[in-house]
């Protein structure tokens, strides 16, 4: 009989997908969305090849479609759901199952990536729960990525040496040579090198909650999953959401010993995210990639620098100190009742300066500055060449001796830099 459980009674998918039992040594389930994908096989076979692990290792594939999808998109689904099926009745064992279900028909508000991936991470944690893992780890991985092959041990290693990690982010680099066009490599250069510079940037401004947030590129802990709600239900952008209450948290780390590989092809099944970015930069058919100025994030630093100073000041200490802040980051705080919100956080904060702080970046957290930061784009400065951006990073918050100049180089040498951190 299934024991109970109050986030699933309460917050589940509303049904059991798999009734065998697990294995009793299950310990890590990775989670595939799969909507319209034709390289799924490649993606296990990825996984499959992965060196041994201690514990049991289930492979949870959700394919999936909307009400809406085209008859074209039924039939792929159709086929990688049964040639998958196949494959995996040859080349899973006991000790890494692969497990396929097609959800086939969510009510079009319903669905997308958000919603396949809350199905497959539920059931994860109805499988962890049956195998008595409650702090099971749930990975997020997706139907056309590969990793390396140390992928599953590394993931394992990492929580278990560091048993209060709630939640991690595992490298990734995306490929940049293949048998896509030129463009697509020229793109994805510029997409990764945005992606890094973005959550740089925001370690140079102080932002404490800087991590990447790639949906195939995550792992959560089964109770902190719950506690947190499970994921949402957004057609794209859920990774950044779910994880942005998992970081707060604390014991959020970084994964940096393996490396996931996401696909470089462009995309128009997801509003935006990597394949979207690749598919408008081809149609645009440009030479340069912007992204935020190194402005917008020295006026974020000269707030953050300040946060602690916060911690119990009156009303008409606050407004001054409001008004000697640089003008895009004053202008965005009185307009989000900056005054207001911080006379509250101060009164329900408690006694210490820590407890401020963590109620202060309860409000300022990864949503608003994200809304900071194109508030800043689009009144004070903006958007600049990628290089440039990057060229400012590394000489000034990465104290680079020798910046590299291309995309490419730039992205190499930010890569190199994140690893090692």
């Amino acid at each position: 009989m299934e024991k109970s459980n109050f986030y699933l009674q309460r917050y589940g998918f509303p049904k059991s997908l798999f009734f065998s039992d697990p294995h009793p040594d299950l310990g890590m389930i990775v989670v595939i969305p799969c909507f319209n994908e034709k390289d799924l096989i490649r993606s296990l076979s990825s996984l499959i090849s992965c060196a041994d692990t201690q514990c049991a290792v289930e492979i949870l594939v959700i394919v999936n479609d909307s009400e809406r999808a085209s008859p074209e998109m039924l039939a792929q689904n159709q086929v990688t759901y049964e040639q998958s099926v196949l494959w995996a009745k040859k080349n899973d064992s006991p000790k890494r199952r692969i497990l396929l279900h097609y959800e086939s028909r969510l009510p079009h508000k319903q669905s997308g990536v958000g919603m396949a991936r809350k199905i497959g991470m539920d059931e994860a944690v109805r499988r962890l729960d049956k195998a008595n893992r409650d702090k099971g780890i749930i990975i997020c991985f997706d139907a056309d990525s590969q990793c390396d092959g140390n992928y599953l041990s590394a993931i394992e290693q990492h929580f278990s040496h560091h048993q209060k990690c709630n939640g991690a982010s595992i490298y990734f680099e995306h490929p940049l040579e293949g048998d896509l066009s030129p463009a697509h490599y020229k793109g994805i250069i510029f997409y990764e090198l945005f992606l890094r510079y973005y959550v740089n940037a925001l370690r140079y401004a102080g932002f404490p909650f800087a991590y990447q947030t790639i949906g195939s590129s995550m792992a959560v802990r089964s109770d902190v999953y719950q506690k947190q709600g499970g994921m949402n239900k957004r057609k794209a952008g859920e990774d950044f959401y779910f994880l942005h209450k998992v970081i707060p948290l604390g014991n959020f780390h970084e994964i940096n010993h393996t490396r996931v590989i996401p696909s470089a092809r462009s995309s128009d099944r997801v509003p935006f995210g990597t394949g979207k970015a690749i598919s408008d930069w081809l149609s645009r058919n440009e030479d340069h990639y912007l992204t935020y100025a190194p402005e917008t994030f020295r006026d974020l630093k000269a707030f953050l620098d300040q946060a602690s100073h916060l911690f119990r000041m009156k009303e008409s200490a606050a407004t001054r100190h409001l008004e000697k802040l640089p003008k895009s980051i004053a202008t965005f705080l009185a307009e989000n009742n900056f005054i207001e919100n911080l006379n509250e956080i101060n009164q329900y904060c408690g006694p210490t300066p820590e407890a401020f702080l963590k109620r202060f970046y309860a409000w300022f957290n990864g949503f608003k500055v994200l809304k900071f930061v194109h508030f800043s784009r689009d009144n004070f400065h903006g958007n600049v060449n990628i290089e440039k951006a990057t060229q400012w990073l590394l000489s000034t918050h990465l104290e680079e001796q020798h910046v590299p100049v291309s995309a490419k180089a730039q992205l190499i040498k930010l890569r190199k830099i994140d690893r090692e951190a």
